[in-house]
């Protein structure tokens, strides 16, 4: 009559498939750790947007925040001398510039006055240099620049830094002619470096392409559970997925 085995001997026996499956169990789990973090989304873009409304007159000025961190990224100058009127926009500090125009001013292009839906960050020559909107002549010199005769809700293009990198914005403007006022209703910027935003557009993310597929599921803790049969499958899964891509 054969002899069951003895307890010693079930137990080593045991103890080994338990350990054999429990390591199997921890490379899955590994390697699925790592898939959910290729998974992870990076940070979201996002436009942030500040109502506005207020009225630039000759002899006044006003400084502008783009993203509300205590420091001034430009500067809307009205400055009238005898008969002859400027309205510019000035860049605070190094790195910050606009979007430069085809368009004359005196003795340079001037600064772009764009219309809602363009592309800014993408097409543009951003200029720190260039700063007149428009400019008033007498004695029959008449008006120049882009801003000038009267224009209606047009969109400044802005680069400026925030923490050593580049971020793209708007700033909306009406003006009229000369004598000019500059009405100033809104301006946004775009919370992802070097990403571009579209003027006018006041809200929305988007989260950049990954080179991850989005129907790739990770293994689960269900399959992984089975030890090795369930290592088995994740593997096949790994298979199908490396050939779909």
């Amino acid at each position: 009559m054969k002899q069951p085995p003895s307890p010693s001997r079930t137990s080593v026996q045991l103890s080994a498939a338990l350990d054999h499956r429990l390591n199997l169990y921890s490379l899955a789990a590994s390697a699925a750790g790592v898939s959910l973090l290729a998974l992870i989304p990076p940070a979201q873009a996002k436009i942030v947007f500040t109502a506005a409304n207020v009225k630039i007159t000759p002899s006044h000025k006003l400084a502008i925040d783009l993203n509300h961190d205590g420091v001034k990224d430009f500067e809307l100058v009205d400055t009238p001398v005898g008969s002859f009127e400027s309205l510019a926009i000035h860049p605070l500090h190094s790195g910050n510039a606009v979007a430069q125009a085809n368009r004359d001013c005196n003795p340079s292009v001037g600064v772009a006055a764009l219309k809602a839906g363009a592309l800014i960050g993408k097409g543009q020559i951003f200029s720190r240099n260039v700063y007149c909107m428009a400019q008033y002549i007498g004695a029959d010199g008449g008006s120049l620049g882009p801003w000038a005769g009267g224009i209606a809700h047009r969109y400044v293009g802005a680069k400026f830094m925030i923490n050593g990198r580049a971020h793209f914005g708007w700033i909306r403007l009406s003006v009229t002619p000369a004598p000019f006022v500059a009405h100033m209703t809104g301006y946004a910027y775009e919370t992802m470096p070097n990403k571009p935003i579209i003027a006018g557009k006041t809200e929305g993310s988007e989260v950049p392409a990954t080179p991850s597929k989005l129907d790739r599921q990770p293994a689960s803790l269900g399959v992984l559970a089975l030890g090795s049969p369930g290592l088995s499958i994740w593997r096949r899964k790994e298979d199908v997925g490396q050939t779909e891509s």
